[in-house]
């Protein structure tokens, strides 16, 4: 899967209100490649993510998903694009509070119109062993450490097989050592499960693992040579 971000400009607002969030952006991300957007508040970065995820329709420019173009979609096909072949991550691990480890990634497969079964059920804790969670399995959020949680939001973006992955400041919430191992974390899978995925961050400390760094500034966008490592 690999993901084609091609001359993409987003124009919020009208009139003398009009800003230009994203100007003629192009990226292309593999699958297995974990690319970092950087930049400083305001710059795009959260335009960028909200366009790629089919959740802002560009106003120029193409984003396509395995040749797909998102543009020609409706919003029932983006709808079902985004639940069976992206998978989120957010700044704040989002989990329904009255749910245990393993039932928020259940919760997937119900949001797919199914009820789970066992193998499903297997599936999910396979998953929260890989992110060494198995142990929290029937822990509610409200139990977990911010680390525990972004490692259970991660699983569940794992669990319907994506894609790509869009990946929101995941270590914000977090200190510098529990935020790198979130990032080791991602990483891993990214690279294991030959996943396509694109993380926002603002935090130059927590580069190390990736496989390319990019920046944006004023919706522009620029490779930074250098950095992270070779890609995988």
């Amino acid at each position: 899967m690999t993901l084609h971000i091609d001359d993409v400009s987003l124009v919020l607002g009208d009139g003398d209100q009009k800003i230009t969030a994203l100007d003629h952006v192009s990226l292309r991300v593999d699958a297995g490649q974990l690319v970092a957007v950087v930049g400083p508040s305001g710059s795009g970065k959260s335009s960028l993510l909200a366009c790629v995820g089919g959740l802002r329709r560009p106003t120029s420019g193409h984003i396509r998903l395995d040749g797909t173009d998102l543009a020609a979609l409706g919003p029932e096909q983006l709808t079902t694009l985004r639940r069976d072949r992206i998978g989120f991550v957010f700044q704040q691990s989002n989990l329904v509070p009255s749910l245990t480890a393993v039932d928020q990634l259940l919760l997937t497969v119900h949001l797919r119109g199914r009820r789970p079964g066992a193998a499903d059920r297997e599936k999910a804790r396979g998953l929260l062993r890989d992110v060494g969670m198995d142990h929290r399995e029937n822990r509610r959020p409200a139990e977990l450490s911010g680390g525990e949680r972004q490692r259970v939001g991660i699983a569940r973006a794992l669990m319907s097989d994506p894609a790509l992955m869009l990946v929101d400041e995941p270590t914000s919430m977090l200190d510098h050592t529990r935020g790198r191992q979130v990032i080791e974390l991602l990483a891993r899978e990214c690279h294991q499960r030959r996943v396509a995925t694109v993380m926002v961050t603002h935090d130059p400390a927590m580069l190390e693992s990736v496989d390319r760094v990019v920046s944006i500034v004023d919706g522009r966008l620029s490779e930074t040579p250098g950095a992270g490592h070779a890609a995988h």
